[in-house]
């Protein structure tokens, strides 16, 4: 294989989720594409990197010192939401049922990967926090040890404030089988059972 096309493959296999294999497989779709094309993917890139930072109220994406949520004055500011990186914000974003603002950690706690609380916004959060408008924080972080662990450490760094900490509800997905479900999601299901 050429050096170019080698590099590429190396480059593409450093994303996340993308093996040698997928890497391979994409080098060589973007071989077929035309020039404008990949100078168009290229392009994009670039963009990307030169014009997004990190909301320096929240952490969310922004192409100016605060995302859109965060300018938005019709978001509810006594309530914020916990998520672990921004394109979390979006699947929340896309059920509609949340109007708050939001808090991003850049992460979650992973001891075996060496990842503790200094590397999360949990300082920024605290700050937010201490400002007093804020009266529910939602722990929206993923249902897996790590996330839970990272819920669990929030929620005691939130004790000496005045507001409500709220998890968001684990169970069964809409149009989910029982068969096919764990013991665990099955018994998160019937814990956070309601009235009907």
């Amino acid at each position: 294989m050429t050096d170019a096309v080698e590099r590429l493959i190396e480059e593409l296999s450093r994303l996340p989720g993308i093996g040698r294999k997928t890497a391979s497989r994409l080098a060589f779709h973007l071989l077929k594409q035309s020039r404008e094309s990949a100078y168009r993917l290229s392009e994009a890139i670039q963009d990307v990197k030169d014009r997004i930072v990190f909301c320096e109220t929240c952490g969310n994406i922004a192409e100016g010192p605060l995302c859109a949520f965060c300018r938005d004055p019709r978001r509810d500011a006594t309530t914020i939401c916990v998520v672990e990186e921004p394109m979390d914000i979006q699947v929340l974003e896309r059920s509609g049922g949340f109007h708050g603002l939001y808090h991003v950690l850049h992460g979650r706690l992973s001891p075996l990967d060496g990842v503790g609380p200094e590397a999360l916004t949990v300082d920024r959060l605290l700050e937010r926090i201490d400002e007093g408008a804020v009266r529910e924080v939602i722990l929206a972080t993923n249902p897996d040890v790590e996330g839970e662990a990272t819920a669990l450490f929030l929620r005691r760094a939130l004790e000496p404030f005045d507001v409500r900490v709220t998890r968001i509800a684990r169970g069964i997905p809409m149009g989910g089988n029982l068969e096919f479900l764990d013991e665990l999601t099955v018994g998160e299901a019937l814990a956070g059972r309601r009235e009907l």
